[in-house]
């Protein structure tokens, strides 16, 4: 769905400059936040916007090495007073905005939530189908500590490798609120799938 309508982000980027100087990574993660995580502005979005406000007077850019810092002229701030009524206006309308994406955001996570279910029920089914029998006089402890130990290198496998991308993650960007919901939710639901397993 479209997030800002026409015009839109040109006016949020300035008021989200009324605060004070900012790179346009600064701008960009703040319109992140803005969104809870479930929007995220492409640098080809942000960056032809600034620029244009800039040839309009109505910011400047001042480059500290390879970054380069924005803020608001004289225009600029003139042109936010005398579009108070419209920022209101916007911020009523992004959180709306706001609100269908995390309906859909949620909606999708269910739905991945109940295929995951199914996919591992069906997984579970399989093996339980495909099991061998064990003959008499096997050791079942040693094979059933074989299993353990093979399930606990899965798990810990799945924890190394999702840390290095949450770490990462946070390294160069931010890690969102919907992204730590979502892992709660899968863990919850491969926990009560598992442990039908278990139990079973």
């Amino acid at each position: 769905m479209p997030v800002f309508a026409h015009g839109q982000l040109r006016l949020y980027l300035l008021a989200l400059l009324e605060t004070g100087p900012k790179h346009g990574y600064e701008l960009i993660t703040a319109l992140s936040d803005r969104f809870g995580g479930t929007y995220r502005p492409s640098a080809g979005t942000v960056y032809p916007r600034l620029a244009r406000l800039e040839e309009e007077g109505l910011v400047t850019r001042s480059d500290e090495g390879r970054k380069g810092t924005y803020a608001l002229t004289d225009a600029g701030r003139a042109e936010l007073a005398a579009r108070r009524d419209d920022i209101a206006a916007l911020e009523s309308d992004l959180a709306e905005t706001v609100r269908d994406l995390a309906a859909q955001v949620r909606a999708e996570v269910r739905g991945a939530m109940a295929g995951l279910r199914a996919d591992l029920a069906a997984a579970a089914q399989e093996a339980r189908a495909g099991a061998v029998p064990m003959p008499p006089g096997a050791d079942r402890r040693a094979a059933s500590r074989l299993r353990r130990a093979e399930a606990e290198g899965l798990l810990q496998q799945f924890r190394d490798e999702l840390r290095a991308e949450l770490r990462r993650t946070d390294a160069v960007g931010e890690v969102s609120q919907l992204t730590v919901d979502t892992v709660r939710t899968v863990l919850e639901s491969a926990r009560t799938a598992i442990k039908a397993t278990l139990d079973g």
